[in-house]
């Protein structure tokens, strides 16, 4: 067997996950992504299985990849880069790794949140050049956040933010009546009630058609004058060139992201020149922690499926596992 491993922070990080995969007695080809599609075309169609990150997995990767392609297991939770569709249609199963990151990236929501609202960036730039300047920041204490998704990590965003003080309202589809009962959450009847109220605003919903560029001019100019934006979810969910517009005319005070519309950007990308941007490189979950639980999980969920066995979590699971 031949597995494709492309995921860097799977690389980079020690633990168990390591000993597991190695202890298959597979090959790995190992790659560092995330690639785009013309480099995932070059690596497959050869290889048995293969764990990705957020590579570009189009139906023509796909249609190369098969048929000796068996299982596409994905490191991590969000699978937009992937065509399920086709690999559905393929017999491909898609698997992931739920419930593994909620912790990291929640904290990591706030890390953006405070280096924005206390300056941050301009202190430790400003002491580290021999300077002594200051700015006034802000609070967090009573001020309203607004959370656009409630699943694993807009709870746990939710949970700190009570602990800071902070009043929660939140905006879902599926809503989940007992935590936000036990963790004062208020329901918005609609995305326009969070922009209408937030002080700040956390991006904690998948990338689809519905939600791609939802941040743009449009809703920027339903929002309070001076908002905080949060993304740890994906760059597409904010159009790029009404975000930077906003942040340049002090619509939007400060954006705080870890995700971009383009990874990696260019080195003249827009918001990557703005004093107000807080911007990390897809990281969120990239801790010790998150990546062994997301690896294992990654592992375990290839083992499986290569095994005939059912996996741990799968996206389409009306590919049959156990026929492979």
């Amino acid at each position: 067997m031949k597995i494709l491993l492309t995921t860097t922070s799977f690389q980079d990080t020690p633990g168990e996950h390591h000993d597991l995969l190695a202890g298959t007695g597979w090959e790995i080809v190992r790659a560092r992504g995330p690639l785009n599609e013309a480099e995932t075309l070059r690596l497959v169609g050869d290889v048995d299985g293969y764990i990705c990150g957020d590579d570009a997995i189009t139906r023509a990767v796909l249609e190369k990849a098969r048929p000796k392609l068996k299982v596409l297991s994905k490191y991590g939770i969000g699978v937009d880069k992937i065509d399920v569709k086709s690999a559905t249609e393929f017999g491909i199963p898609v698997l992931f790794t739920p419930g593994v990151n909620h912790t990291t990236v929640s904290e990591h929501t706030f890390l953006l949140l405070l280096a924005l609202e206390k300056n941050l960036l301009f202190h430790t730039d400003s002491t580290r050049s021999g300077g002594w300047k200051r700015k006034t920041g802000h609070e967090l204490l009573d001020k309203t956040i607004g959370i656009v998704g409630l699943g694993r990590i807009g709870k746990e965003v939710a949970v700190r933010a009570r602990a800071f003080g902070m009043k929660i309202i939140a905006f879902d589809v599926y809503w989940d009546e007992k935590f936000a009962a036990e963790h004062a959450v208020r329901r918005a009847a609609s995305l326009d009630e969070i922009f209408k109220e937030a002080d700040y605003i956390s991006l904690h919903t998948n990338l689809t058609p519905q939600t791609r560029e939802m941040i743009n001019a449009a809703a920027i100019g339903r929002m309070k004058k001076g908002v905080i934006i949060l993304n740890c979810a994906r760059g597409e969910i904010v159009r790029t060139a009404d975000m930077v517009e906003a942040l340049k005319s002090g619509r939007v005070a400060g954006y705080g992201t870890d995700v971009l519309d383009h990874e990696p950007p260019a080195a003249d990308h827009p918001l990557l020149k703005l004093p107000n941007v807080v911007c990390t490189p897809h990281v969120a979950s990239r801790t010790c922690e998150s990546v062994t639980r997301q690896a294992t999980t990654a592992v375990k969920n290839l083992i499986l499926a290569m095994k005939g066995e059912k996996p741990i979590a799968q996206v389409n699971p009306e590919v049959d596992c156990t026929k492979i």
